[in-house]
């Protein structure tokens, strides 16, 4: 079977999680499928980024006449040209790893299943993020994924709930298969010793003696609550005065996120590290007293179970899927915007024993299966 994959949207290094999930998806499909073939269809500009999935023997590159960098052309260019692409290159079915799919020929007409991929409706929940264009365009685009797709994947049971109850037509489509996490439970807590030194020297911070966490700075990601946290720490919990919070933050309101930090007068408790390498991430993961996690909205939340899989001890909240995603195994404040609450879950988590923690649920080959799953139900 030939699986058109629409990698036209990709624009490397920009798209963020989105990329960093078809890209492992990539490499899964190159790895454990040994029944299908896949096309790639990628933009001229960025096709030589997927060059190293040619090592595969089931899949070859499409490059389409089109910049992927050039976005309204290429949305443009998609749903005029892509699915006319896929028939004439005998494409059988057509995946599309993000919610705007392209118009394409109705199946009664002899036209392909198309697979869509919905990580989120974060545009419906948090309207404020996006202009009134990208809120127009990501809600017609879900509308049209759902009305016309085969089946819509999704990343958690809570957006399939999401999705269902906004577009009712995805009820009978919509299946969850999970992101993919590629790290390596089986590697010890304790990093290297001399990438870690260098982080110590580099970020002024102790081993076991600060708090991290993985995040954008949108409002949705909740790290005021975190800065309320220190500021309470720093004046009134004098066993806890000695640790840092450390902030790997990409994106979002990093200026007014460093204003409040100095409002609060905690320069000197919160390091921003910005954008850190995944070996760097890694080691600070490991390295943490404690892994804080305090965003009210995700699709699925991938950094608490990263950290858990490096064994952090966990505190985050019920919000959303992450009760559903780090399966209950970490340490959850009830109000996510409570200090209180933080300060006393952080105390209670410090008692634990540090381990890492297993999410086979997650592994690339269990995945992979679960799409070809879905694969092979869309052609029985």
């Amino acid at each position: 079977m030939i699986i058109g994959i629409d990698l036209l949207w990709v624009r490397p290094n920009i798209c963020g999680g989105t990329e960093s999930v078809i890209r492992n998806l990539l490499n899964g499909f190159g790895m454990y499928d040994d029944k299908n073939e896949y096309l790639l269809f990628a933009g001229r500009d960025v096709a030589e980024t997927f060059e190293c999935y040619k090592e595969y023997p089931n899949m070859r590159i499409q490059i389409c006449d089109v910049d992927s960098m050039k976005r309204v052309r290429r949305i443009a260019w998609e749903n005029a040209n892509l699915d006319k692409l896929a028939r004439k290159l005998k494409v059988e079915i057509m995946l599309i790893p993000v919610y705007s799919k392209p118009n394409s020929l109705q199946e009664e007409k002899g036209g392909i299943p198309y697979i869509t991929v919905i990580h989120d409706l974060q545009a419906l929940h948090f309207p404020e993020y996006f202009s009134t264009s990208k809120r127009f365009f990501a809600k017609k685009s879900w509308k049209k994924a759902c009305a016309e797709s085969r089946k819509v994947i999704t990343i958690s049971e809570f957006c399939k709930e999401d999705i269902i109850k906004n577009y009712p037509s995805a009820k009978e489509k919509c299946v969850v298969v999970y992101d993919p996490i590629l790290l390596s439970a089986e590697k010890p807590v304790k990093s290297d010793n001399d990438l870690f030194e260098n982080i110590k020297a580099k970020y002024n911070i102790e081993k076991d003696k600060y708090f991290y966490t993985v995040s954008s700075m949108l409002p949705h990601k909740n790290l005021e609550t975190l800065i309320n946290v220190i500021k309470e720490i720093k004046e009134n919990e004098p066993d806890l005065r000695d640790y840092k919070l450390v902030v790997s933050g990409v994106g979002g309101k990093k200026d007014e996120f460093n204003l409040k930090v100095k409002e609060a007068g905690v320069e000197d408790l919160i390091v921003d590290t910005g954008f850190v390498s995944n070996e760097d991430r890694d080691a600070l993961y490991e390295n943490c007293n404690l892994f804080l996690f305090p965003s009210t909205f995700e699709g699925f939340g991938m950094p608490p179970v990263e950290a858990m899989m490096k064994g952090a001890r966990v505190v985050t909240t019920k919000c959303t899927c992450l009760e559903e995603v780090t399966q209950k195994k970490a340490t959850y404040v009830d109000d996510p915007r409570d200090v209180n609450d933080w300060i006393k879950r952080i105390k209670e988590a410090q008692t634990k024993e540090k381990k890492i923690c297993s999410f086979p649920e997650y592994n690339l080959k269990e995945i992979t299966e679960k799409y070809m799953d879905v694969f092979s139900s869309i052609i029985l």
